[in-house]
């Protein structure tokens, strides 16, 4: 390798393709090359899954994939005079837009949350999704099985250990972009295990065999599982359960929204959800490989609250002992959530305004302004529109924040979504503590569902949080919520006393005993109860009735 020679970011078609414009033999980095029309390698794709079915397809394509990346690496290591070999390590990515196959993004660091894996991209305009999407339509997992191949590959042999690339979204199952994760075997774990079988094959012939042996059982789980999710009638995004319709409703107004650049205004009461919404609009959109930047502006004193936003120059005031950059920059290419964005002071309001109109951002200090990239998403527990009317919230900052409005209802307007949330977070506690997982018991059931919920879901996951740590048996019974939640009663435990109950009263219990067995999923209820799905949504709407009225009453 030569100091002062080529870098990957300067690689140019030029440099690689050689052809004779009138026909002929072409080659890429010195080796032999063919053009190859994309409609045709979807046909192919086609034609493989139909032959073959889903998995065996992958396993071919897969390892031509990575094949081809292992070849690329291997010519291309002596066809430059590369300035160190990093750079000829690196150019994988670089190569992938100079083939046509895919737009290569690096993921910003900021936005991790665990150890950084080997190789973290974002991929856009996909060839492989593109076509998988035309011919196939919409896939229920990852499709871009090449390019993984060939990011595998040719980064095995860059770095001259096995490097796995799995892709963790993907525009063909309808995510807004592919991002691919790179790590070794070690680094992987359990993660890797059902991919292994694509990779480690000597040939393609024995992952055909392999993967063909397996086609029938595999995608018999597959079916199952699929007809369990649906049953389980479950929609988790970014760890928000949405079995409510009124939830459902939001969840694809927040993806609809999410794959264009508008800027999004969430209304919900305190505990609802609103960031969880936010980092759904960010996931889902084309800023995924971007970081998401959160503030809660009541949090934050009218003093400081510039500075955070806008940054500022060293000696602007004191304490600026150098310069800072703000949050509207730390977002570039991201999404900046603004959190309460109603308790900004009037002042504050206008500066927003102008940034958000301008897109342009001036640090405190300075004179000279600097271009922003970020889209804005922001929430509020308050009525803006009374605001707006009471001169406490600028009328034009308002509609330009409101571009796409989003309600999340408040938990007690969506019963539905209670004992799934209830559930997940037995199962996630028990997960965390190391324990085994709990279910929930009748009285505990019945009292959740009783319950009015003003702290919404941050109530309800604390709640439960504290009666996985202080039940002692396999459920969680009513003794184990907290007294606002248990209305002070206790437990039947049988003896003295007059215990009888109305007819009404002992099918209300089983009815909502038997949604919390089955997880909430009242199409399961009904049919173990042996009643329509009608019947049982006018049982329990009439159950929310009743207790709304004795609430009025009492």
């Amino acid at each position: 390798m030569k100091s002062g020679g080529m870098r990957a970011k300067d690689l140019r078609l030029t440099d690689l393709f050689t052809f004779d414009p009138r026909g002929g033999v072409m080659t890429f980095a010195g080796e032999r090359v063919l053009i190859f029309d994309a409609v045709a390698l979807g046909l192919l794709r086609k034609q493989l899954i139909d032959s073959f079915g889903f998995h065996a397809a992958r396993a071919v394509l897969t390892r031509f994939g990575y094949s081809h990346g292992w070849r690329t690496a291997e010519s291309l290591e002596g066809a430059l005079p590369w300035a160190d070999e990093r750079e000829w390590r690196i150019a994988g990515g670089r190569l992938h837009r100079l083939k046509g196959l895919v737009t290569f993004e690096p993921v910003d660091a900021s936005r991790r949350t665990g150890p950084e894996p080997f190789a973290d991209a974002v991929w856009k305009d996909s060839y492989e999704a593109e076509q998988h999407l035309l011919h196939l339509g919409q896939a229920t997992e990852p499709v871009c099985w090449t390019l993984t191949g060939f990011a595998s590959g040719y980064l095995s042999r860059a770095n001259g250990r096995t490097i796995y690339a799995i892709e963790e979204a993907c525009r063909g199952r309808g995510d807004a972009v592919c991002r691919m994760v790179g790590k070794e075997l070690s680094a992987w774990g359990d993660a890797i295990t059902p991919h292994l079988a694509f990779y480690e094959t000597d040939c393609l012939d024995e992952a055909l065999k392999l993967v063909q042996k397996a086609l029938r059982r595999a995608e018999t789980r597959l079916h199952r599982a699929s007809r369990t999710l649906a049953e389980a009638d479950e929609d988790l995004v970014s760890g928000m359960v949405a079995r409510s319709e009124a939830m459902r409703g939001v969840v694809a107004m927040a993806r609809r929204v999410a794959k264009s650049s508008a800027t999004v205004l969430i209304y919900g009461e305190s505990g609802v959800g609103k960031e969880r919404i936010a980092r759904l609009v960010h996931d889902a959109s084309p800023r995924t490989g971007g970081p998401l930047v959160a503030l809660n502006c009541a949090a934050m004193p009218e003093s400081l609250l510039e500075s955070e936003l806008f940054g500022h120059a060293k000696g602007a005031f004191s304490g600026a002992v150098a310069d800072r950059p703000g949050l509207f920059e730390a977002a570039r290419g991201g999404t900046l959530f603004l959190d309460e964005i109603g308790e900004v002071p009037t002042a504050m309001q206008a500066k927003l305004l102008r940034v958000l109109e301008e897109r342009e951002v001036r640090r405190v200090g300075e004179n000279r302004t600097r271009p922003i990239d970020v889209r804005i998403v922001a929430a509020t527990h308050r009525d803006l529109a009374a605001a707006v009317r009471e001169g406490r919230f600028r009328q034009d900052l308002y509609f330009r924040l409101r571009v796409v409005e989003i309600r999340i209802p408040p938990l007690r307007e969506r019963l539905d979504d209670v004992l799934p949330i209830a559930r997940r977070v037995l199962a996630e506690a028990a997960a965390r503590e190391g324990g085994a997982p709990k279910e929930l018991g009748k009285g505990a059931c019945r009292a959740l569902f009783d319950h009015d919920w003003p702290g919404n879901v941050r109530e309800l996951v604390n709640a439960m949080e504290r009666a996985y740590i202080l039940s002692e048996g396999p459920r969680v019974e009513l003794g184990d919520l907290p007294p606002e939640i248990a209305g002070g009663e206790a437990p039947h435990r049988g003896g003295g006393g007059d215990d009888t109950r109305t007819l009404a009263e002992v099918e209300r219990d089983h009815i909502l005993a038997t949604l919390s067995a089955v997880g909430g999923n009242r199409a399961r209820a009904a049919e173990r109860l042996g009643i329509g799905v009608a019947t049982l949504y006018r049982k329990i709407d009439q159950y929310g009735a009743a207790r709304r009225r004795g609430e009025r009453e009492g």
